[in-house]
C-alpha cells in the first residue's frame, strides 16, 4: 500500500494549511507536522519551507505531488482488482454528497449497501462539492454525488478524479395553489416572467442557473425575495409570495398551498448531477454497485416526483 504520509501530503497540497489537512484527514495538527517532516527526511528532499507562520510547499513538493497522481490511479486500480479476485469488498465505505442529494440519494444507498451487506460500515458526509474533492483525496470518501456546476474542480480535467452522470435534474416551477395557473399540468417561463420571482443571491450558481434560463426566451424576471434553502423558498410560495424554481429531486415535503408544475417551451433549466470518484476506483465492485443504485433511483424520482412529490 502506498506510504499514508504521501496522502497526508497530498491533502495538505490541496488545502494549503496544516490545520485544514489535520481536519481532513482525523490526525492532530502536531501528527500532520510530524508525518511531513518524516517523509522529507524518508525521502531526502525538502518538500516544505517556511512561509510566514506556516508552511508551504517547495518546487519539489508540487513536483512530488503532481506526479504521484498516476501511482495514486494504478494503486486504486490494484486494490479494485484484488478485492474482487477474492470475491471481497472494503470494510468501509465513505459518501459525500449535498444536502437534497445526501437525503434523496445518498440516504437510501447507505440502506441498500447495508441491507446487501451487514459486515460493511458506510458513512455519509453532507458536504457542499469543494469539501467532497478535499475529502475524496484524503481517503474519508469514496463517492461523491455533487452538482457540476457547482464544482471549482472541473473533474473531466483532473487527474485525480473521474466521474458519470447520474441525471439532469430539470427545475419545476412551484407556486401557490390558488394561483391562476395552478391547474394546469405544464406552464411556460414566458407566462410567469411578471410575477414576483424568489430566487437565491446574485453570485450564487443557482441564480446563475435562474438568470440563464430566462434569457434562453428573452425576457428578464422580477425578483422580489431572496431565499438560500429549497425549504425557506418552498415556505415563501406556500405564503403567497412569489413564485420559484425548484429541482425535481427536491420534494415538497407537506408543505401547504404550493403547487408544483413542469416547464414547458423554449428555456427549460436543468442541474447535472454526477458521482465523482477517486481516478482508477471506477472498477470497485462498491462503487459500481453504488452507481447502479443512485442511477435507478434517480430515474425513479424523475418518474414519480410529480405524482404526489414523493
Amino acid at each position: 500500500m502506498i506510504d499514508p504520509r504521501l496522502t497526508t501530503l497530498r491533502v495538505f497540497a490541496r488545502c494549503g494549511t496544516v490545520g485544514a489537512t489535520a481536519e481532513l484527514t482525523g490526525y492532530s495538527p502536531s501528527a500532520v507536522s510530524a508525518q511531513l517532516r518524516e517523509l522529507q527526511r524518508a525521502l531526502g528532499m525538502q518538500l516544505l519551507a517556511k512561509d510566514g507562520r506556516g508552511v508551504r510547499l517547495t518546487a519539489t513538493g508540487r513536483y512530488l505531488v503532481t506526479g504521484s497522481d498516476t501511482l495514486f490511479t494504478e494503486w486504486e486500480r490494484l486494490r479494485a482488482a484484488a478485492l474482487e479476485a477474492g470475491d471481497q469488498v472494503q470494510s468501509h465505505f465513505g459518501l459525500g454528497g449535498f444536502s437534497t442529494a445526501a437525503a434523496q440519494l445518498l440516504a437510501p444507498l447507505a440502506a441498500a449497501l447495508r441491507s446487501s451487506r451487514p459486515l460493511l460500515e458506510v458513512q455519509v458526509l453532507e458536504a457542499n462539492p469543494a469539501r467532497c474533492f478535499d475529502l475524496l483525496v484524503a481517503e474519508r470518501i469514496d463517492l461523491a454525488v455533487i452538482v457540476a456546476m457547482q464544482s471549482e474542480t472541473l473533474v473531466d480535467e483532473d487527474p485525480r478524479f473521474e466521474q458519470t452522470t447520474l441525471l439532469n435534474d430539470p427545475l419545476d416551477v412551484i407556486l401557490p395553489s390558488d394561483h391562476r395557473l395552478a391547474s394546469r399540468e405544464t406552464v411556460t417561463l414566458e407566462e410567469l416572467a411578471t410575477e414576483p420571482w424568489i430566487t437565491e443571491a446574485p453570485g450564487s450558481t443557482y441564480h446563475a442557473l435562474f438568470t440563464a434560463a430566462f434569457t434562453a426566451v428573452g425576457v428578464t424576471p422580477r425578483i422580489a425575495h431572496e431565499a438560500i434553502e429549497w425549504e425557506t423558498q418552498i415556505a415563501f410560495v406556500g405564503a403567497g409570495m412569489g413564485v420559484g424554481l425548484l429541482p425535481r429531486l427536491a420534494p415538497l415535503g407537506s408543505a401547504e398551498n404550493v403547487t408544483r408544475l413542469r416547464i414547458s417551451g423554449q428555456g427549460k433549466p436543468s442541474r447535472r448531477i454526477v458521482a465523482a470518484v477517486r481516478r482508477g476506483s471506477m472498477d470497485s465492485l462498491l462503487v459500481k454497485e453504488s452507481l447502479d443504485i443512485l442511477q435507478a433511483k434517480s430515474k425513479r424520482i424523475l418518474i414519480d416526483r410529480l405524482e404526489g412529490d414523493l
